[in-house]
């Protein structure tokens, strides 16, 4: 089969289409025919080499969908033939790819694999709101960088959810429309606007929820702006450096700061993603959630792929198909 696999840690560059060997399911493993996989931040942190498990060579990618082409001994949920979106082990860059039998998600006829190749970041944003932001109805939520894969999920589950209003900031006037679009009811420019100004603005007691994937100074504004008995999760570090909090911030006006990671789920409470899966599933066949897809490359044109997210031009969700 073929594979992208990095090689070198660095650039796009070192992102190398080649023909690799057909995995093996051990046990408790499938088998996947992949037919769209997706493209994560983290693809492009473990290319550069910000992880320590992901030492070269190996194939990158975290999620992808497809159907099951062979079974590891012990699998008994899951059948031959059957359309799944998985967490992969081994990388999603591939023609073919293997996942553990718990972290595969039945889908349903009517969601596409496009779609489901978008499971992770539905399963992120999903418990996002839920298990980690404890989502209220009627709550002001603050969604960062709104245009992207995660971001344009978080806006359409927070109005699903019950969300009073809906505020997301994006770094440029062309995606206002977009996220608009999408639901979000007032869009900031950071750019152009102090964010936390303007949602002070827009609400005087501030965001009860405020959702960060960017950390660093991002975080340390966003705490200006966070309403009494609010909580800021943050789900990533795309911006630079870690932030850092006085935490007479904190318990004066009993709010919180979490961390959420859909990998700490993965290793240690799959069924919990069984159950989000199962949720958000239910929700793209219903028609009342979709994928954003921003761009769709084949996959020897992962390069391709990673460099536009990197650029930060992205929209949506960019997708990798064999």
């Amino acid at each position: 089969m073929n594979a992208v696999v990095v090689h070198h840690h660095g650039g796009p560059e070192q992102l190398v289409y080649e023909s690799v060997t057909d995995p093996i399911p051990d046990e408790g493993q499938v088998v996947i025919e992949t037919r769209c996989s997706s493209v994560n931040f983290a693809d492009i942190k473990a290319r550069r080499g910000g992880y320590k498990n992901y030492e070269p060579p190996f194939i990158p990618g975290l999620d992808a969908a497809g159907v099951i082409t062979a079974l590891g001994s012990g699998v008994q949920s899951l059948k031959l033939g059957q359309r799944v979106a998985a967490y992969t082990t081994g990388g999603a860059y591939a023609e073919k790819v293997l996942a553990e039998e718990n972290l595969c998600f039945l889908l349903p006829e009517t969601v596409s694999f496009e779609q489901g190749a978008g499971i992770g970041i539905f399963i992120t944003a999903y418990n996002l709101l839920t298990l980690a932001g404890r989502l209220q109805k009627g709550e002001t939520v603050l969604i960062h960088a709104g245009a992207g894969g995660v971001g344009s999920s978080l806006i359409q589950l927070a109005k699903v959810l019950g969300a009073g209003r809906v505020l997301t900031t994006v770094g440029s006037e062309a995606k206002k429309a977009l996220v608009s679009e999408l639901g979000a009811d007032e869009v900031i420019n950071y750019r152009q606007e102090d964010f936390a100004q303007r949602v002070l603005e827009i609400s005087s007691n501030g965001a009860d929820l405020i959702l960060d994937s960017i950390a660093g100074e991002t975080a340390e504004k966003g705490m200006s702006c966070l309403a009494p008995f609010g909580r800021l999760v943050i789900f990533g570090h795309t911006g630079a450096g870690a932030a850092q909090f006085d935490s007479k911030q904190l318990h004066s006006q009993n709010r919180a700061v979490l961390g959420y990671s859909s990998g700490g789920y993965r290793k240690h409470y799959p069924e919990i993603l069984q159950q989000s899966a199962e949720a958000v599933l239910k929700l793209l066949a219903e028609k009342r959630l979709r994928l954003l897809i921003g761009a769709s490359f084949k996959l020897e044109q992962a390069a391709k792929a990673q460099a536009l997210v990197e650029s930060r031009k992205s929209s949506g969700k960019v997708l990798l198909t064999p």
